[in-house]
């Protein structure tokens, strides 16, 4: 039986039924550095397979398309923080100032690679071209989302010095990348014929994130903090953030002359967020703090954001084979 489009699919299932069970059963007293010791492993885990998985060849070699991988990293790293900036009048007093700091956040992380690239394919854009913008875009954002964080949040991450948080940056996601990296001729081809199992570990590290952070902020009253109507709102905000950058995205491809495979690639490689390295980088950067309140904009983006994107590619994907330059030049028909 075919699922009905309105259920969401089972990682956003397994999600919220995490944060249901942070909120009747939270981590408390001696199990929380277990909890802890436990996600930092995963985490470790995550980005060693990352590493292992990804061609230093294939990036390399795709980067000789340095327009198109330009201008997605400048959507991913530029636009998308100076929105966050820029929207802050209307953002912070619709949402209050816990929700717009995971709202920063969330505009310094990294794009997606697996969904940038299915949609994509799905669309007929220029998928070798979303492979390398994509797999680089998550390699850079090792370096630079910490430092994009630390210059947008400021006082936020006040309670962690810069020096640590580059050091644990290293220590626990660029370290096991680097290993991943190196092992890659002895393990690489097994770790490429196990994807389909080793997903999980991807997954299941989001999950321990996702499970142990909900526990800290229920522990901490998150519940009595965050009423229904900010949820809403919430979602609101991250609609209007989305579609501003879908918008604009678009725009700058056309402007800029890039075929319609070229745009299409720009269009979801460079306007979609990570949550499979927002969590773990969360986890990172702002250890001890509560994370509940911060990573609530990032799912709701991130389920947004393949709603939207899913639509949009099966759009592109109906266009005629041999359709015409410049017949259709509104937004509301991908073109």
């Amino acid at each position: 039986m075919r699922r009905p489009r309105f259920i969401p699919d089972n990682f956003t299932l397994i999600l919220i039924g995490l944060v249901v069970l942070a909120s009747v059963l939270p981590v408390r007293g001696a199990a929380v550095p277990v909890g802890d010791l436990l996600t930092n492993l995963a985490i470790g885990l995550l980005f060693f397979l990352h590493g292992a998985k990804l061609s230093t060849q294939a990036v390399i070699g795709g980067l000789s398309h340095w327009r198109l991988h330009g201008l997605v990293f400048a959507c991913t790293f530029l636009l998308f923080p100076a929105l966050g900036l820029a929207l802050r009048p209307m953002l912070e007093p619709m949402i209050g100032t816990d929700l717009y700091i995971g709202m920063l956040f969330l505009c310094a992380l990294p794009a997606t690679v697996q969904s940038a690239i299915a949609f994509t394919s799905i669309a007929r854009g220029n998928v070798a071209a979303a492979i390398c913008s994509a797999a680089t875009s998550s390699l850079l954002g090792i370096f630079i989302t910490p430092v994009l964080v630390l210059f947008m949040l400021g006082t936020a991450v006040q309670s962690m010095p810069v020096g640590e948080a580059i050091g644990n940056i290293t220590l626990q996601l660029l370290v096991p990348f680097v290993a991943g990296q190196i092992s890659r001729p002895w393990i690489g081809n097994w770790v490429n014929r196990n994807k389909a199992w080793l997903k999980f570990v991807d997954q299941g590290s989001i999950y321990l994130v996702i499970y142990t952070a909900f526990s800290r902020a229920v522990v901490e009253g998150i519940w009595n903090q965050l009423p229904l109507w900010q949820l809403i709102t919430l979602t609101l905000a991250c609609c209007l953030l989305l579609a501003l950058v879908l918008f604009l995205v678009h725009l700058l491809a056309k402007k800029l002359g890039f075929s319609i495979e070229d745009r299409i690639t720009i269009l979801f490689a460079g306007s979609k967020k990570s949550l499979a390295t927002g969590v773990p980088m969360a986890q990172v950067i702002f250890s001890g703090a509560s994370m509940g309140t911060l990573l609530l904009p990032l799912m709701i983006f991130h389920q947004i954001q393949l709603m939207v994107c899913a639509v949009l590619a099966k759009r592109y994907g109906q266009r005629p084979i041999f359709e015409p330059e410049g017949n259709h030049d509104s937004f509301h028909y991908p073109t």
